[in-house]
């Protein structure tokens, strides 16, 4: 059976017509188009063609105006798992992250991001949040992490529990088993 909108009223007509010729935004020209070859008389797979759409969302689009009129071609606000952090909640990352650690009574000169997250939820500033996620934030707001050296530059002061990088042996390691002398008698 054929998918078609419903019979328009003059209205609805006008209004169409209308919208075609502004451009606003929140009703795509595509939209507009579909309803209007559909209410012509035209089939779901000429209307396809026509503004370059699946059918699958010609049929969507028919389905809609037929529930909703017009108001139902409006583009609305995208369903989508919601914001995790607030906006206060974002600047307070950039702006603990941009503080000096030991102005916080901290004793490390750098952030790195495992330590910012440990104090960004012990201070109650947020409830969970992973090192990527800081890395986003920080990312979205202009910051770059360099994981070697954190935001800010070492003040040369060095923690009392601070251990040297261990030495690199560079001598050839023995062979972990000694080779055996294989002798293959003839028999």
């Amino acid at each position: 059976m054929a998918l078609f909108v419903r019979d328009l009223t003059n209205e609805e007509w006008e209004e169409l017509e209308w919208l075609t010729q502004q451009s606003e935004p929140n009703v795509p020209e595509q939209r507009l188009m579909i309803v209007l070859l559909s209410a012509q008389g035209h089939r779901v797979q000429e209307i396809s063609r026509e503004v370059e759409l699946h059918p699958i969302n010609v049929r969507k689009w028919i389905h809609r105006f037929n529930e909703e009129g017009i108001d139902g071609l409006r583009s609305g606000k995208s369903p989508g798992r919601p914001p995790v952090f607030s906006d206060e909640q974002r600047e307070s990352i950039v702006e603990v992250a941009d503080a000096d650690p030991r102005q916080l009574g901290l004793n490390f000169s750098q952030w790195s991001l495992q330590r910012l997250r440990k104090y960004l939820i012990q201070n109650k500033i947020v409830a969970q949040i992973s090192v990527e996620t800081i890395r986003q934030v920080l990312r979205a707001h202009g910051i770059k992490h360099r994981s070697s050296r954190g935001w800010r530059k070492d003040s040369g002061l060095m923690r009392s529990n601070h251990r040297p990088a261990p030495k690199l042996n560079l001598r050839p390691n023995p062979p972990r088993f000694p080779m055996q002398k294989l002798s293959v008698g003839i028999s």
